[in-house]
């Protein structure tokens, strides 16, 4: 009688932990750590459809079906610093929201928490129905994350970290091998997939990123200042991939200082001052009859006082 012969177990490809630097003073307990049971993959190799059977939460943050974001009296505080003070946003599917404000005001803090980076001190995040701080994993596998301080593996090559931000989402390697090909044409990356990242420009890293946060296919893309130093070809290429995603039913929550471009894509925009929503609608409703740029510069405290700089103009001999 022949032995049986052993049969192994697939390995299973574990979610490891998206890790952004967090501001300098906060407490090590704020920054989340994504260490849980490993994603579902479905026959095919991609990443199972987890929202699909989830039920709306229930009660005060019920979420409806038509919300890809639903934000309910975020607060977080850095020691005596209040970053974000009782936000509520709602973003709807499909849609392309955008969130402008003056430096510091608290958008990349509430991207941080909406992406599960950080942890909120009060408050509700639902993401495409599923409650944040009830399932955390369930809620990140939605979304594809480009955050504001890109660090990355970048002793890889471009193919290689597309390849690992596969595996990481749990993709088997026939579909992560096409879908590399695939997002190489899109994004133009052509001969950069060979060399290591950080060999990249800046613009160049962003876009490899991007590729990145899009492969697994989430239902939600938060970018924190996806365009900032990316030339304008790049920036186009980046639109129109952007634009078709959310025509098919994505749905794109982006912060930017580009007022034009937030005017020109965006079908909803917040501006947050202080962390807090000073402004919320359609961007016909928040500019309010005036260019967005105007109406940022109005809520924002307008131009800051000149005098008192003479001596600049005096010149050095």
């Amino acid at each position: 009688m022949e032995e049986a012969p052993v049969v192994e177990e697939a390995p299973v490809v574990e979610e490891a932990p998206v890790v952004e630097e967090a501001p300098a003073d906060a407490p090590a307990d704020d920054v989340v750590s994504t260490e849980d049971e490993p994603p579902v993959v479905d026959d095919d190799g991609a990443v199972a459809d987890v929202g699909a059977g989830e039920q709306p939460v229930d009660g005060a943050g019920a979420a409806s079906a038509s919300e890809a974001i639903r934000i309910r009296g975020l607060v977080k505080s850095f020691g005596d610093h209040t970053a974000v003070n009782g936000i509520d946003l709602t973003v709807p599917a499909g849609s392309f929201y955008g969130i402008v404000g003056p430096n510091g005001a608290g958008k990349t803090t509430t991207l941080s928490i909406v992406a599960g980076l950080l942890r909120s001190d009060r408050g509700e995040v639902v993401i495409c129905g599923i409650d944040q701080a009830k399932k955390p994993l369930a809620a990140k596998r939605m979304m594809g994350v480009l955050p504001d301080r890109l660090r990355t593996f970048d002793r890889l090559t471009g193919r290689q970290l597309l390849y690992y931000y596969g595996l990481l989402r749990g993709l088997q390697s026939d579909v992560i091998e096409k879908r590399v090909g695939d997002l190489a044409r899109a994004f133009d990356l052509g001969e950069a997939l060979n060399r290591v990242v950080s060999d990249y420009s800046a613009g160049m890293t962003k876009k490899i990123m991007l590729a990145g946060a899009m492969i697994h296919s989430p239902r939600v893309l938060v970018l924190d200042e996806p365009f900032e130093a990316v030339d304008p070809v790049s920036s186009a290429v980046i639109l129109d991939i952007l634009r078709a995603y959310v025509a098919h039913g994505g749905t794109v929550i982006l912060s930017s200082h580009g007022m034009d471009l937030v005017e020109r894509v965006c079908s909803r925009v917040a501006i947050i001052v202080g962390g807090e929503v000073l402004a919320e609608g359609t961007v016909d409703e928040v500019r309010a009859g005036q260019t967005l740029e105007a109406r940022f510069v109005e809520l924002s405290g307008g131009i800051g006082e000149v005098e008192g700089l003479e001596w600049l103009h005096t010149f050095s001999d």
